[in-house]
């Protein structure tokens, strides 16, 4: 019976893969040519290999024709990807803090369409039936109560099945507040955070571990700047 068990889980496993695959084709194809694109800095280019936005966006199961909000989008790194692929078939939207991103792109081609939502102030996306939010090593940035009122108003955006897409740097587990740690997170935390919100926990992924952060330095220090340990959780509206 094991055999049996184990023989249909993998021929089902190679069954559903290639269609999954398939799925990811476009937005592969469309990526890449926005990491080609001459709207990114030399800057910016240079840290694709540490965060592997190709990777990052096949586990968390973006597809081209998605209604997608980043929050916090800073100076615009992951908006300059987005945007590109969502441009002809989706719906894409910053929140939160875009002020930057949205300057920096101003006036620049394939970006004149980039819509912001929401108000900061009052925790709200006043947007609704999301397919995807994602956010990018900002969950760190907050207390508890904005934590928490931010995965509320994630959730109340999102549609049935919708996901949230969290990356951010590893703290250790249960480790009080440090000269060192601000702008670490410890991934137990947020997950307790992000469920409590109403969130299943999809899975996690390993992309962004790294073996040699030892969780004891801030992440601007030399000796972990660019190579900070960051989990990566991606979460589902029931």
């Amino acid at each position: 019976m094991k055999r049996n068990f184990f023989a249909i889980a993998m021929a089902l496993a190679i069954a559903g893969s290639p269609a999954g695959a398939a799925d990811y084709d476009a937005v592969k194809s469309k990526l890449e040519k926005a990491m080609a694109s001459s709207v990114r800095s030399e800057a910016e280019t240079s840290r694709d290999r540490n965060r592997k936005p190709v990777e990052t966006l096949e586990f968390f199961g973006l597809r081209d024709d998605m209604k997608v909000v980043e929050l916090f989008p800073g100076g615009g790194w992951y908006t300059k990807l987005l945007a590109p692929v969502l441009a002809e078939d989706g719906e894409f939207y910053v929140a939160f803090g875009a002020d930057r991103a949205l300057k920096s792109l101003a006036g620049k081609p394939g970006f004149g369409e980039l819509q912001e939502t929401g108000e900061f102030a009052d925790v709200d996306l006043d947007i609704d039936d999301v397919d995807m939010v994602l956010t990018f090593r900002n969950y760190h940035n907050f207390d508890e109560d904005k934590r928490m009122a931010l995965n509320e108003t994630v959730f109340d955006s999102l549609k049935s099945g919708g996901i949230y897409a969290v990356v951010d740097h590893t703290r250790r587990h249960m480790q009080g507040d440090n000269d060192e740690n601000g702008r670490r997170v410890d991934p137990v935390l947020a997950i307790k955070e992000i469920q409590a919100a109403g969130f299943e926990l999809v899975d996690y992924s390993k992309l962004h571990y790294r073996a040699d952060d030892e969780l004891r330095y801030e992440v601007g220090r030399k000796t972990v700047t660019g190579n900070t340990d960051r989990w990566t959780l991606k979460f589902r509206k029931p």
